[in-house]
């Protein structure tokens, strides 16, 4: 099975000395959903950077679809991040300006893919998550709910070896969290990686794998 995500013994210290992880060890395989759990400071951000190519171990391995992080340069840390990690956060990050075919296609832009290709492929994953009929509209025209599932049509246009998802139901109402929950839960059943953090028991729920934190290190795994 292939490995998107494969960390171990990773230790991550600040410059101000403080101690965010120590000895973490896992891995996200291809077509699974894993929800990473614990309280905040637990070190769940700092490991969801870590594999989000934002930032690099102290000590330990992270690796991305069988690339050491640690072994590039910033140019190509920037090129893994672009090209093999797709990421979904809490508060969309979608541009007002951009319509929403053009924020889904931005990975695609970025990879200078050609235009016929950006547009087949956006409208594929806008249709993957039932948006096709909001492609022209601009984010604030659209509900929470139809811009969560917009960034993750964008997190996953460039077929990425690994999508993060950072608390993706923490701005939604009960029934939109659960709307995107069925997304993410079918992207994994097709063969997507995906590694969400979490502080919701129904998005916890959803998960294959259940990896619990406390102070920087994996308490259980379930």
């Amino acid at each position: 099975m292939r490995q998107p995500v494969f960390c171990s013994a990773v230790e991550k210290t600040y410059e101000n000395g403080v101690h965010a992880l120590s000895g973490v060890s896992l891995q996200v395989e291809a077509g699974q959903l894993v929800a990473l759990l614990g309280p905040s400071g637990c070190g769940k951000s700092t490991l969801l950077n870590l594999v989000g190519c934002i930032d690099l171990p102290t000590a330990g391995i992270v690796e991305i679809d069988g690339v050491a992080t640690s072994s590039l340069d910033d140019d190509e840390l920037t090129a893994l991040r672009r090209d093999r990690i797709g990421t979904v956060f809490q508060f969309f990050n979608l541009l007002p300006t951009l319509n929403i075919r053009d924020n889904v296609a931005l990975p695609l832009v970025l990879q200078r893919r050609p235009a016929r290709e950006i547009q087949d492929r956006v409208d594929a994953a806008l249709d993957s998550v039932g948006i096709k009929d909001k492609a022209d509209a601009l984010p604030s025209q659209i509900s929470g709910g139809q811009l969560q599932r917009a960034a993750i049509a964008r997190a996953i246009v460039h077929e990425p070896a690994i999508v993060l998802a950072d608390e993706p139901t923490g701005n939604l109402d009960t029934r939109n969290g659960e709307m995107v929950l069925e997304i993410l839960q079918s992207l994994a059943n097709r063969g997507q990686a995906i590694l969400m953090a979490t502080h919701s028991a129904d998005a916890a729920a959803r998960a294959g794998i259940r990896i619990n934190m406390r102070d920087g290190r994996i308490e259980s795994v379930t």
